[in-house]
């Protein structure tokens, strides 16, 4: 089994630094086999967020974690139009990573980050025909045996986003980037963006997206949070047919994990196989929403 920690907008420059140090405990002590990122590490762009996000990658790369991140709307400059437009993601790759699709496989799983952050599009997301094509490429030689992950900052979906379920707007490309996956088998799809906690498998959102299971982060460090949900990140453990996803929340001196919501795989599709009831606070947010979702189609 092999576990993956999913934090999003952590959004540097908005930060809690006491929530920032919580979560550094809490990523040494499970030690996760791999800490995923997606996007906006900064408020906005400016270098001395950069440096605190850089720093704080250091911290967890020198304490022996593997890190994957991907970049976020947040990461292009906003106010600073020439370097918007002429160079929106340098210092990303200055601070941060210079790959902006980086990959990782190890004996248990491969992941694959793509940015779908643009200078045009201002706070909504777009895939390349190249990136459409790098999503076939490099899962194709990977063993089916291994989990095969996408992570974005955007999701690939149009996302419940509103008190009376509205839906957000979709990236560009996005039929065509889910046919990619579908094609290139992808078993998990993560992102972030909105600040919001979610999970459900990818077919009963959109009928030809595949057999991926589609899961949401929070923001996990910053003071920028969406209607009731508190800071928050994913904890994913990963087997062969089989995920269990444990939200850690922070209740206000650490954080707190709700019970482990479980999904199987059947051959064909994620299904809800139900939650852990013998550990962790009250269930969390994202099974009750996958559990709306499931039962609204």
């Amino acid at each position: 089994m092999s576990t993956i920690a999913h934090l999003s907008d952590v959004h540097f420059g908005r930060h809690d630094p006491e929530i920032v140090a919580a979560v550094e405990t809490f990523l040494f002590e499970k030690r996760p086999d791999l800490v995923v990122i997606s996007g906006d590490f900064t408020q906005r762009a400016r270098v001395e967020q950069y440096k605190i996000a850089s720093d704080w990658l250091e911290r967890l790369e020198g304490g022996g974690l593997v890190t994957l991140a991907v970049p976020g709307n947040h990461d292009v400059p906003l106010y600073d139009i020439l370097r918007r437009f002429a160079r929106p993601l340098n210092r990303y790759r200055r601070y941060i990573d210079d790959d902006l699709c980086p990959f990782v496989e190890t004996g248990g799983f491969a992941v694959l980050g793509i940015n779908t952050a643009r200078s045009l599009t201002i706070k909504d997301g777009s895939v390349s025909r190249e990136q459409i094509a790098m999503i076939r490429e490099r899962f194709r030689d990977v063993n089916d045996a291994k989990t095969k992950i996408l992570v974005t900052h955007h999701p690939l979906f149009a996302m419940p986003i509103g008190d009376e379920g509205a839906l957000s707007k979709v990236v560009k490309r996005d039929e065509d980037a889910l046919q990619a996956v579908a094609d290139a088998g992808v078993d998990i799809l993560l992102a972030g963006h909105f600040h919001r906690t979610y999970a459900q498998s990818a077919r009963e959102m959109v009928k030809t997206a595949g057999a991926a299971l589609v899961i949401q982060a929070g923001t996990a460090t910053s003071t920028r949070l969406r209607g009731d949900e508190l800071q928050s990140f994913n904890m994913i453990e990963i087997a062969p047919d089989r995920v269990e996803l444990q939200v850690q929340r922070w209740d206000g001196s650490a954080f707190v994990g709700g019970r482990p919501t479980l999904f199987a795989h059947d051959g064909e599709n994620w299904q809800f196989e139900g939650r852990r009831e013998d550990e962790g606070t009250p269930a969390p947010v994202v099974a009750a929403r996958a559990d709306a979702v499931a039962q609204s189609e």
